[in-house]
């Protein structure tokens, strides 16, 4: 059986690929874009049939050059939600989606994409996967949601799967390579290395310090979805992949210093106490973000459920603890 992978040397992509391997699976062509060369970090471990820059890929795909493939799990795209070239964005995000769509329609070939709750915007209009809620705040949001709306007009005449699932805030491991833009645990775990403590956002719209929240999902939750998916091969449309609820980045923080503590043979404390010591520490709320940050999401799990997902996930004090203690080892 042949797989291909887009972004294989990405965050999730690469947690698909492991999972793949785990259930016997390295006919894989992994697909993705090693300008940033540190990224191959997250191929080494892995058993891969082939790898293809980015660039060659989608033609190649749509001529048939790599034989008869099962399936793509196309997890490649721009994710960063502060890049504001919209011609870029949209030929990463869209085109290329767009092309890649069309191909596996031809050629009988199960599509498993990523699309985002960045579709959803502030959330003002819920969460579900309705247009009435779909209010993208930026190009990145913009460019998720047109191929979903491509996606959902070719559904009714497709040959073979075609899911893609929004996914909200996704944390766990190998995301190092991504910066700014990999999880707030992430973040906090080299915060408290480093300086001893973290940091969060204090009071704002009408959020006290560090309640703003979020649907936060550990990428073990991610994968066993999209496997779920490709097992069961007759389940098409858009769905959101979250947790479900919605948690206060307090709890992030709570989770990643009481690990290391617990870890460095200290007492796990609550919260107000390790404020009160100087470990979590809240700071101003920046002018920047002011009418263009998420205060608040939480995926609605209705469509998901319906379609027979049962899966159940991991809340943040239980993932969150989980990955710390793996970047701890690392």
């Amino acid at each position: 059986m042949r797989i291909i992978v887009t972004g294989a040397a990405g965050f999730i992509g690469s947690n698909l690929v492991q999972a793949l391997n785990a259930r016997g699976i390295d006919d894989i062509i992994a697909v993705d874009d090693l300008e940033q060369g540190e990224k191959f970090r997250n191929l080494v471990d892995l058993r891969i049939a082939d790898y293809i820059d980015k660039r060659e890929f989608y033609a190649a795909f749509a001529r048939g050059r790599y034989g008869k493939v099962e399936a793509v799990f196309h997890q490649g795209a721009c994710s960063d939600t502060m890049q504001h070239d919209g011609r870029y964005m949209l030929d990463n995000n869209y085109r290329d989606s767009r092309m890649l769509l069309e191909a596996s329609q031809m050629r009988g070939t199960r599509l498993l994409y990523a699309s985002s709750a960045a579709t959803y915007g502030d959330g003002a209009h819920g969460f579900r996967e309705q247009p009435a809620c779909e209010h993208p705040l930026n190009v990145y949001g913009y460019s998720k949601l047109l191929f979903d709306q491509a996606v959902r007009r070719a559904l009714p005449g497709a040959r073979s799967q075609v899911i893609g699932f929004r996914y909200f805030n996704v944390y766990g491991a190998r995301e190092q390579h991504k910066g700014r833009m990999a999880s707030v645990a992430f973040h906090h775990f080299n915060q408290f290395r480093e300086h001893g403590k973290v940091k969060l956002f204090g009071a704002y719209n009408g959020y006290d310090a560090g309640m703003q929240e979020r649907d936060f999902v550990w990428v073990r939750d991610v994968v066993a979805v999209n496997l779920w998916a490709f097992e069961q091969g007759a389940v098409s449309g858009v769905f959101n992949l979250g947790s479900g609820r919605a948690q206060p980045f307090n709890d992030i923080a709570l989770s990643t210093v009481n690990t290391l503590r617990a870890l460095g043979g200290e007492k796990v404390l609550p919260l107000a106490a390790l404020v009160q010591g100087g470990l979590i520490e809240y700071v101003d709320f920046p002018d920047a973000l002011v009418g263009k940050y998420q205060c608040h999401t939480q995926a609605d799990l209705g469509a998901l459920r319906a379609a027979g997902c049962a899966h159940v996930f991991a809340p943040v004090e239980q993932g969150v603890a989980a990955y710390v203690r793996e970047l701890a080892a690392a």
